[in-house]
Formats: C-alpha cells, structure tokens, sequence
C-alpha cells in the first residue's frame, strides 16, 4: 500500500514535529487490513499487549489483556475501545501499512497499534511523547486537536491513564476510512468514535529522552570498566589548604569522567545494538531447528523467498568507504563488500532478492544463516511456513 501525491520532503520540512496534518485519503483505494474479530482474537493471546478502556460517566476503567473471548459478549452499553499494541509483529497486512513511513528512518519507527471502539469510545483527552500517524480504518472518529503540553501540564488522578485536567480544542475534524492525522509529540488530542465499527490504526515513532540515554550509556560503560582504573595525582604537590579541592584535581577527575562517555565509536555501537533490541525480549522467533548454510543456499538456488522478521528492528551505521555495522535484534554485524550492500538492502526492504554476487558470499551467506537462527530473517514459501 502506497500513499498518493504524499511529498514527504516537503512534510518533514513543514509539520515533522512542528504541527499536526490532515490528509484525506492519500491512498486512492484504501482497504481496511484486519477485521475486527480478528483484533479481538489476538486481544485474547498470552504475549500480545492489549488494553481495554471503558467509560463509565465520568470514570474511565482500564483492563490489561490478555482477555477471554467471552470478555467482548458482555461489554454492555458504556462507550469502549480495544487497543492492541504491535500488531504488525503478527499480521503482514498490517505490516505493511509502515512502508509508505519508510521516509523516516527504521531506527525511529517503534510499531502499529490498532484500536477498535463503540459509539463514544476513547481513551480520553492526552498527549504522547512521540509521533504518531493515525490512519482510520472502519467507521468515523473524531479528532479534536488542542494545544502543546509539558511535564508540567496538569493531569486528572488516574492510578492507569495520563488523562488531561484541562482540554480546549482548538481544531476538530471528523475522519473516514482512508483518512489520517498527524500529531506530533506533546500536542493534546482526543479521539472519540462516531458510531460503532470505529478502527484506527496508529503508526507510532520513538524518541529516546536524554535521561534515557545517559542512563543506559552509563550503565553500558559502567560493564566495561575495570575496577582498577582509579584517579592518580602522582605529580601531586603540597596545597595551602588541605580542605581545597584543587583545579588540577577537577579537570583529572572530569577528565576520566569525559574519556569514558565521549567515546563516540564506542557510543555508536551501543546506540545501534541498544535501539534494536526487540519491543517485546520475551517473544522467540527463532525456528524450530537450526539453519545452516547449506539450508541457506539450498534455499536461494530453489528461489525462495527472504523476508524480514516484522517484529524485528534493523538498521545499520557506515563505517568507511564499503563497510556497515550491521544491527539487528540487540546484536551487530560487521560486515563489507557484498555483505555490506546485502545488509543495507535488508535494512530498506521487506523481501530481499539476493544477486549472483551475493549468493556467491561466504560472508553473506554466514550472516543470513546467523539472522536466520536469531530469528531476525526467514525464508518464507508463504505467510504461513517459515524455513
């Protein structure tokens, strides 16, 4: 699924993180990609992270999933909404709603969470800390748009949702299937469904916070660190006051500390190994019996398909003139020449077709065989068998 006359130059310059969007229908024939029994089924599935949100006068009530089927026979009257995080990890179709965002980069984009809502279903007037693309799918909502919030703005006394104390719209539009807002991160908004059948699909995009950042940076040098390595003055001389803590003592002791943390290869490598890791650690996508490289060129001589994990995150950082750093799933691969190039193919495509070089590669072929057993990559004779 493409998006027509979309100019995503001139969107990142105009609203990316500057303003919200409505564009309706940018897709020509738009084809809703998953059915709502079908969003209620995985709703019921251990290891699948869903939410049930019901509002109940003033009160609003939320339920964690996984739920038993029978939960959607006895929702009664009260306005509600499913929501069902990461659903392009389980359905292709959905999947598929990311490539027409490809004009951000991978390391950025986190998953599609789908929502399903009654009549005057929401979560609520909020705020996120992140981009995010809302496409309807089935049914109308309305979008009400307010203004820019903060750590500081005041919130309801809510032990589960950041529900906001105070929302003034200051745009409101009703969308159809077909249609979408974007919202950048910190703007109030609230969606409420018009009539019943009301599917919203959102394409979210992460933005670590620098406490974030400095955090697990630290606590990765922190690993590596030998405990021998101690400040030394051994050029020290006699103070006037014992009680001083001197210049030169500072700029050492700062100087320890900036070597450590400045270590920019160092930083890369961990940012790409730690923005990959997977959203859900707990879920094994590994196959069922180890892949070998005779599996993988038996495979690749036979024409199957290679296709990417959905669930998996992948990107990769130049390293000179013909060498990446490959990143997949939490782990890196060095990799040059036609790995290199098979790598960053990898990176930009769902499926992969690998030319005579490449399939030639001993290096490319022991780095398919190695994303293969981790799960990252599959051959795949459909959506159903996996090699």
């Amino acid at each position: 699924m493409q998006m027509v006359d979309f100019d995503s130059a001139a969107f990142l310059r105009d609203y990316w993180q500057k303003k919200p969007l409505l564009i309706r229908n940018p897709w020509g024939n738009w084809i809703n990609p998953l059915e709502p029994d079908d969003l209620a089924g995985l709703a019921c599935e251990e290891g699948i992270e869903s939410r049930l949100v019901t509002r109940k006068r003033t009160k609003w009530v939320l339920e964690h999933g996984p739920f038993p089927e029978t939960r959607f026979d006895t929702m009664g009257k009260a306005p509600w909404t499913l929501l069902v995080q990461a659903v392009d990890h389980h359905v292709p179709d959905v999947a598929a709603l990311i490539a027409p965002f490809r004009f951000v980069p991978n390391w950025r984009i986190d998953d599609v969470m789908v929502s399903f809502a009654s009549d005057g279903g929401g979560v609520g007037p909020h705020f996120d800390q992140y981009d995010v693309f809302l496409v309807q799918g089935l049914g109308r909502r309305r979008w009400r748009i307010g203004a820019a919030c903060d750590q500081d703005t005041p919130l309801l006394p809510h032990d589960d949702l950041r529900l906001l104390a105070d929302f003034d719209a200051t745009d409101e539009w009703i969308l159809e299937p077909g249609d979408m807002l974007y919202v950048p991160p910190g703007i109030a908004h609230d969606g409420v469904a018009v009539g019943d059948d009301c599917m919203t699909y959102s394409i979210g995009f992460r933005a670590p916070s620098r406490s974030e950042l400095v955090g697990h940076w630290s606590d990765h040098i922190l690993e590596l660190l030998p405990e021998d390595d101690r400040y030394r003055d051994g050029d020290a001389q006699v103070q006037d006051n014992p009680g001083e803590i001197s210049p030169d003592a500072l700029a050492g002791l700062h100087a320890m500390m900036s070597e450590a943390l400045m270590d920019r290869a160092g930083f890369a490598r961990w940012f790409g190994e730690y923005n990959s890791m997977p959203k859900y650690a707990d879920m094994d996508w590994r196959p069922e019996s180890p892949v070998d490289a005779d599996d993988v060129r038996s495979a690749l001589k036979s024409g199957t398909p290679l296709c990417r994990n959905p669930a998996s995150r992948l990107s990769f950082i130049r390293q000179d003139v013909d060498g990446l750093l490959l990143f997949a799933d939490g782990r890196s691969f060095a990799c040059t020449g036609a790995s290199a190039e098979f790598a960053a193919i990898l990176c930009a495509q769902d499926h992969v077709a690998l030319h005579a070089d490449m399939e030639a590669s001993d290096e490319v072929i022991a780095l398919i065989v190695a994303l293969c057993n981790q799960g990252s990559v599959a051959f795949e004779d459909n959506e159903e068998d996996m090699l």
